[in-house]
């Protein structure tokens, strides 16, 4: 795939926004763990299916939306501008945010209301504390998901295969590592990585 903007890509027509949206919405439901959780298919959607973003586009707003202040589920929103400048410009780009943002959290903050109200009443059932132990493996399988999409759309890693990254695997270990059993506040990680990244080394 190409690191170019979509400029062939056309207007989308309103099919396909209600496309985005059903799925935006569907994926709402099972972000658990969080948006990120729901990348690899949000990938597979955008960039692999229907062509509407390039790698390098998606990457960038997963980038540009951790670094910056505020909530991290301004990646989708991002996904969002991206699809609708691609398509036909500003006034698309708004459309595409609106259509992103409405999908990802309408449907996921209606069910957690709901599901925080009853698990409340009810935290004392063996049900609701086996499905909280639960979760935790499955968040932490998602996000490692999202961890190798990332990695496998990287550029210079794609044509190697996913062991041809090994730098990033290297730095993601280390990272870990240092979480795990030091109190290092996580900015200087990504301050770290981006650095290593601005010089090419990974």
């Amino acid at each position: 795939m190409s690191d170019l903007p979509l400029t062939a890509l056309g207007a989308l027509g309103w099919r396909d926004w209600l496309d985005m949206l059903v799925h935006f919405m569907t994926l709402s439901l099972l972000s658990v763990g969080g948006t990120i959780s729901t990348a690899p298919d949000m990938h597979r959607f955008l960039v692999d299916k229907q062509n509407w973003l390039t790698d390098a586009q998606f990457n960038a707003s997963i980038a540009l939306a951790q670094a910056a202040p505020g909530p991290n589920v301004l990646w989708v929103a991002l996904l969002g501008w991206h699809v609708g400048m691609n398509s036909g410009g500003m006034g698309s780009a708004l459309l595409g945010v609106l259509v992103a943002m409405a999908g990802i959290l309408v449907p996921s903050s209606i069910l957690t209301y709901s599901a925080a109200k009853w698990g409340q009443r009810n935290r004392e059932l063996r049900a609701v504390r086996a499905f909280k132990q639960g979760m935790a493996p499955i968040v932490v399988a998602l996000i490692l998901a999202t961890g190798w999409v990332l990695t496998l759309a990287n550029s210079s890693s794609a044509a190697a295969g996913p062991w041809g990254a090994w730098p990033i695997w290297l730095l993601t270990g280390a990272t870990a590592l240092i979480v795990w059993r030091t109190r290092l506040h996580l900015l200087w990680l990504l301050g770290a990585g981006a650095l290593l990244g601005g010089l090419g080394w990974i």
